[in-house]
């Protein structure tokens, strides 16, 4: 699967069923020796209060921790 076939797809955990966010707004750390993905950054935008100097919290979410990849969602177990 390419990169850009995740584009819109939705992460969601498994154990409470709390969407994390797309996949599209999230970031990717992976490790630079090796080129394996390490990790998603999902951005959590409940708190969005830029012009109070507060930005969305960010969750990572360990590669390893995802279940499945689906249609349209991303299934990870926090």
């Amino acid at each position: 699967m390419r990169l850009s076939e995740l584009g819109q797809k939705e992460i969601v955990n498994l154990n409470n069923g709390e969407r994390l966010g797309l996949i599209s707004d999230a970031d990717i750390l992976f490790d630079k020796e090796t080129g394996e993905i390490i990790s998603l950054l999902a951005s959590e935008k409940k708190i969005s209060f830029k012009f109070l100097g507060v930005e969305g919290l960010e969750k990572e979410i360990p590669w390893d921790s995802i279940r499945k990849i689906g249609y349209d969602m991303i299934i990870v177990e926090l």
